[in-house]
């Protein structure tokens, strides 16, 4: 039996959903699967859980790390890599920008170009 249900995307706020869904789409090399002015979704190519972006004005980025008052980060995305500093690099040239606070050794922090916030670590596999 199928479950009744499943998670199908994770969805970000942005100011600009095509400009979000593209820097994704380039970092995870995912398809687009839905693309309208206002929502893009994206999917690995092999089907599954996407990302999808939606059109929010008046977004606003939450601070990292956030202090009492600061707006906060709700969510964040984790991104297993089989080389967290090649990674590291290559997401940064599409246009992220590392965070200045890094509490861990083995996971590389980083803010998207709409400054949602999402981590690169080392693939358990990568390890083997």
């Amino acid at each position: 039996m199928t479950d009744p249900l499943r998670l199908s995307s994770t969805v970000l706020g942005s100011p600009d959903p095509r400009v979000l869904a593209r820097f994704y789409r380039e970092l995870l090399h995912w398809e687009v699967v839905e693309d309208e002015p206002d929502w893009v979704m994206l999917r690995p190519r092999g089907g599954g859980t996407g990302v999808s972006f939606q059109l929010e004005p008046d977004h606003v980025a939450p601070v990292w790390p956030a202090a009492p008052g600061d707006q906060q980060m709700q969510a964040h995305l984790d991104i297993a890599v089989f080389d967290l500093a090649a990674e590291s690099d290559r997401a940064i040239g599409l246009g992220a920008t590392r965070a200045a606070h890094q509490p861990q050794d083995d996971v590389v922090v980083h803010l998207d170009p709409h400054g949602h916030v999402f981590c690169l670590f080392l693939d358990p596999l990568a390890r083997e």
